[in-house]
C-alpha cells in the first residue's frame, strides 16, 4: 500500500539532535530523547537528573505547593503560612487548609484528606484529631473570625440573652409587687362578707348576655398604666369559662377601649397580654379561661413582657 508523503517528514542525519533535549545540568548536558521537565524551575533534565534533589532545584517544592493550592481551590502561594490565633499559635481553619490541632500540620479538606468540623469549638480537624478528647475541646473557646457574620450573630445572641434574663428578673419582681398591691386593694375593698361582694359583682358585671349563667366567670379587669392607654382604667365583666384567654383579651380590650394590635404582627412590645393576679402568672392565649381563673379574681391587661420599665437598664 503506497504511503502518503504528506503524513511524514524525512529526518536527515544532521537533524537527529532536534528530536530530544539536552540536560540543563552544566556538568551533564546529555542529549535525552525522552527528557523530563521540572515543574518547579521549568528546566529540562535527563533521567539521572530529573528529581529536584538531583539537579539542586532552586525552587524546590514549588510545584507541590501549587498543586496543593489548586486542590484547595486557592491561588498559588510560594510559602503558604497558616493563619494562627493571636497569641496561641493555633492554626485556624477559616479557609480549611490545616488541621486545627496545634501540633498537627495535616492539610485537610482536599480531594485525598477529608476534614471533620467540630460544632463545639467550631474548628476543623484531621481524622486522628476529630474526637473532642483528642483535641482537648473542653478547654477551647468557640472560634469565630473577628468581624465575621458568625461573630456578630454570636455577640448579638449573647447580648439578647443577657437582656432577656435581666428583663425576666425585673418582670418577676414586677408581677410579685403587682399581685401584692392588687391583693391589698382587693382585701381593703372587700372587707366584710365575700359572698355579698361576689353577689354584687355578679349583679353589676357586664358581658355577653348569650353566655349561659352556669358558664359565666365574673372578674375584675384592670389596664396596666405603664404599658397601655385605656379610656376606662378598670371594669367588672363576665366571660364564658369555655372561651380561650385570647378571646377574653379581645373582649376586655374592647370593653376598656384599649388599642389591640395582636392580630397585626408579632411585635412583642405592642402585643397585649393577660396577667392573672391571684395566679401570679401570665396566661397563654390558647388555654381555657375557666381552667385558670375563678369568679372574683382580677386580671390585668398589659403589653406583653416588653414593658419600658421592665426593659430599662439596671
Amino acid at each position: 500500500m503506497p504511503i502518503d508523503e504528506a503524513t511524514y517528514a524525512e529526518i536527515k542525519e544532521r537533524d537527529v539532535g532536534a528530536i530530544g533535549k539536552h540536560c540543563d545540568v552544566s556538568t551533564c548536558h546529555r542529549l535525552d530523547f525522552l527528557p523530563f521537565k521540572c515543574g518547579s524551575c521549568q528546566g529540562t533534565y535527563c533521567l539521572d537528573h530529573r528529581s529536584e534533589t538531583a539537579h539542586s532545584c532552586k525552587h524546590e517544592g514549588k510545584w507541590a505547593t501549587e498543586r496543593r493550592q489548586r486542590e484547595l481551590g486557592k491561588s498559588a502561594s510560594p510559602s503558604p503560612t497558616p493563619i494562627t490565633e493571636a497569641g496561641k499559635g493555633q492554626p485556624l481553619v477559616a479557609e480549611g487548609s490545616v488541621c486545627a490541632h496545634p501540633r498537627c500540620k495535616t492539610v485537610v479538606n482536599t480531594a485525598r484528606t477529608a476534614g471533620v468540623f467540630c460544632s463545639t469549638c467550631r474548628r476543623t480537624y484531621c481524622l486522628p484529631h476529630r474526637l473532642q478528647d483528642s483535641h482537648d475541646c473542653a478547654s477551647l473557646k468557640p472560634l469565630h473570625a473577628p468581624g465575621s457574620a458568625g461573630a456578630k450573630a454570636l455577640n448579638q445572641t449573647q447580648a439578647a440573652g443577657e437582656k432577656a434574663k435581666a428583663a425576666l428578673a425585673r418582670f418577676k419582681a414586677w408581677t410579685t409587687s403587682k399581685s401584692e398591691s392588687v391583693g391589698e386593694k382587693v382585701k381593703e375593698k372587700r372587707k366584710g362578707n365575700q359572698v355579698v361582694e361576689l353577689m354584687r359583682l355578679k349583679r353589676e358585671a357586664k358581658g355577653d348576655e348569650k353566655v349561659a349563667m352556669d358558664k359565666r366567670i365574673y372578674v375584675y379587669v384592670e389596664a396596666e398604666k405603664a404599658s397601655t392607654q385605656s379610656k376606662l382604667p378598670k371594669g367588672e365583666f363576665f366571660y364564658s369559662k369555655d372561651w380561650s384567654v385570647g378571646k377574653v383579651l379581645d373582649q376586655a380590650a374592647a370593653s376598656l377601649q384599649i388599642q389591640n394590635v395582636n392580630n397585626r404582627g408579632d411585635d412583642e412590645e405592642t402585643r397585649l397580654r393577660v396577667f392573672h393576679v391571684e395566679g401570679g402568672r401570665m396566661l397563654t392565649f390558647g388555654e381555657k379561661f375557666g381552667d385558670a381563673v375563678a369568679s372574683g379574681n382580677t386580671i390585668v391587661l398589659l403589653r406583653g413582657v416588653m414593658l419600658p420599665d421592665l426593659m430599662a437598664e439596671v
